[in-house]
């Protein structure tokens, strides 16, 4: 699991993120996440790096 910073342009992919849920209720934002998280965990692909992420996420604060 990478735990540094990289993004080739960190910026343009929150702009992006914010973007895409320009308009959507509470609910399609939610669908949104979700299938992004699946679109990409597919990408990583490596069930103990997933694993690892998973455990990363829960201890940041909330």
């Amino acid at each position: 699991m990478k735990t540094t910073p990289h993004f080739q342009d960190a910026d343009t992919f929150y702009e992006q993120l914010l973007d895409a849920h320009t308009g959507l209720s509470r609910e399609q934002s939610e669908l949104l996440n979700a299938r992004l998280i699946l679109i990409l965990a597919n990408q990583i692909g490596a069930r103990d790096v997933l694993a690892e992420c998973i455990r990363a996420a829960k201890q940041l604060p909330a």
